[in-house]
């Protein structure tokens, strides 16, 4: 319990729950870190730019930015409770907590270096201190922030020494902790092309994680909580998707397909289809059978995907425009496509996104050429 009430303290004085893109926070699987639950994978790189008579014909499409699937707001009174427990705590564990404070505070003004930097130093006061839960969880942290900046091999050392410090301490690898470490290790083997180590990392995850659920069908509120349940649900929602990302950049797109199915029906069942995660399933899900020709079901899917968006005020609403708009090029909708383009112009330069509005300006000019000659 004491370890468990540490953990939450440096949860909350850390800014662990600082707030997504859509304003809730990820409370992630269960707190077995004694530091809080650990952060999203990170995703994998997009689909490479498409070659040959397909590139030609412009309407690339792209899965999004991969959002945390985690979303439970925290009460605001436990927040304040916590943060009033961490000013009580010996002096190398508040110095810890403030140090991984003001690091999560320049990785979010996009200062790295020295984000790894104080790292380094809350890393070495926790060695010093014997604070294990202090270890593992700036290790995570590390680890992430080296994914970030695209040091894989350095990320995935970093990974692996903080699932050795959860298995020395007896904890299983069916454990939704462990299991979410490994995600992130099988989506950095998928970045570096280590196919057979990613591909063994996903399939690991998903069995097990299919498997507790099956087993938890059985078991009641007493045997395991309703909350561990709903995080196994959607952890293994995760997976899927990053499985699928996967998929996508090998071009296995049936099994892809399969995947994001999965995804999106447990991201519905689990946190409802107005959720922003549910939104970016649909979009992706659509892309999937776009790239296969299959134009109807993927028009199904990003319209009501873009629908969504518009009314919930999704942060990548233009992305999804921009993919419907594609979908009806691909359906020879050219003028549909024309006006949702500009839509999908004119919220990206809102946004600032000047990567989008380059995207939907060569977009633009391909639906110009296409619509000419047909």
């Amino acid at each position: 319990m004491a370890a468990l009430r540490w953990g939450r303290g440096l949860l909350a004085a850390a800014g662990r729950r600082c707030r997504s893109w859509w304003g809730v926070p990820p409370p992630g699987p269960r707190d077995e870190l004694g530091a809080g639950p650990a952060p999203p994978p990170p995703p994998l790189p997009p689909p490479p730019a498409q070659t040959g008579p397909r590139a030609r014909r412009g309407c690339g499409l792209l899965p999004l930015a991969a959002f945390t699937w985690f979303s439970k707001p925290a009460a605001q009174q436990e927040e304040e409770e916590e943060e009033e427990e961490a000013s009580e705590r010996p002096d190398a564990e508040a110095d810890i907590i403030l140090m991984l404070k003001r690091a999560k505070l320049h990785i979010m003004k996009d200062e790295p270096e020295e984000a790894e930097r104080i790292l380094h130093e809350a890393l070495h006061l926790a060695h010093q201190s014997g604070n294990t839960q202090a270890i593992i969880y700036t290790y995570d942290l590390m680890a992430n922030l080296a994914f970030l900046r695209g040091q894989l091999a350095n990320a995935e050392k970093l990974f692996k020494a903080a699932m050795s410090y959860l298995l020395a301490g007896g904890m299983k690898q069916e454990d939704n902790a462990i299991i979410e470490i490994s995600i992130k290790l099988a989506s950095i083997y998928a970045a570096q092309n280590q196919h057979e180590f990613a591909l063994s990392g996903y399939e690991f995850c998903i069995s097990t994680l299919e498997k507790k659920i099956e087993r938890g069908r059985e078991l009641t509120e007493d045997d395991i909580p309703e909350e561990e349940k709903v995080n196994t649900h959607l952890l293994l929602g995760m997976c899927l998707d990053s499985y699928a990302r996967y998929l996508l950049t090998r071009k296995q797109l049936p099994l892809a397909q399969k995947m994001y199915e999965k995804a999106l029906q447990i991201s519905k069942d689990v946190q409802g289809e107005r959720h922003p995660q549910t939104v970016v399933m649909m979009n992706d899900l659509a892309t999937t059978l776009d790239a296969q020709g299959h134009y109807d079901d993927a028009y199904n899917y990003v319209k009501r995907a873009s629908d969504l968006a518009k009314e919930t005020e999704h942060p990548e609403v233009h992305m999804v425009l921009s993919n419907l708009a594609g979908i009806l090029m691909h359906k020879e909708k050219f003028a549909q496509a024309k006006r949702t383009y500009q839509e999908a112009l004119k919220q990206a330069e809102l946004k600032g996104d000047l990567t989008s509005i380059q995207h939907i300006k060569e977009e633009l000019a391909e639906l110009s050429r296409r619509s000419k000659g047909s």
